[in-house]
């Protein structure tokens, strides 16, 4: 299989990133690029706490692309640092910095530095879809079961779809 050819992604450093390494993968196979903390004094989130982190860095996307800024699975891990709107979509038009919105869903305050690796950036496709407005859709096996119905034990179809009836799934 063919390796595709790079996506050409430009990028700005801006003052806050004096010093900071540019996105990078952290291995040749990863998907995402690594985003630096570019804090000018140290952030501490006790539990529950929510913070936007700055990258210093802006970007310019190409045309029917994409960046999803996702966690890091360690931080979730080891710290409950969290990306609560992960992934977060940078468009292709945005022109601003880069900045990371982090929750503390641990049970432990969290202090992030300046060069800490908070989160990841992965650059991808976007499909240009057309919406077509119908009548009905076609009947799938699954139909209008969701919120993890397809991991449901056998159970009759009205009581594993309450949700969609105003109840809550037992």
């Amino acid at each position: 299989m063919a390796v595709p050819a790079p996506v050409t992604v430009r990028i700005t450093r801006l003052p806050g990133a004096r010093g900071l390494p540019l996105p990078a993968r952290a291995t040749a196979g990863a998907a995402g690029f690594d985003l630096h903390a570019a804090l000018e004094k140290d952030l501490v989130l006790d539990p529950g706490d929510r913070g936007l982190v700055p990258t210093g860095f802006a970007i310019a996307l190409p045309e029917g692309y994409e960046a999803q800024v996702r966690p890091r699975s360690g931080l979730a891990l080891r710290h409950g640092l969290v990306l609560p709107n992960a992934p977060g979509t940078i468009d292709a038009d945005y022109r601003g910095e880069l900045l990371v919105i982090v929750l503390n869903a641990g049970r432990e305050p969290i202090t992030l530095r300046r060069g800490d690796r908070i989160a990841q950036l992965v650059v991808a496709p976007v499909a240009n879809a057309r919406f077509v407005e119908v009548d009905t859709l076609d009947e799938t096996a699954r139909g209008a079961g969701g919120f993890g119905h397809t991991g449901q034990a056998s159970r009759s179809e009205p009581e594993a779809s309450g949700a969609h009836k105003g109840g809550r799934p037992s």
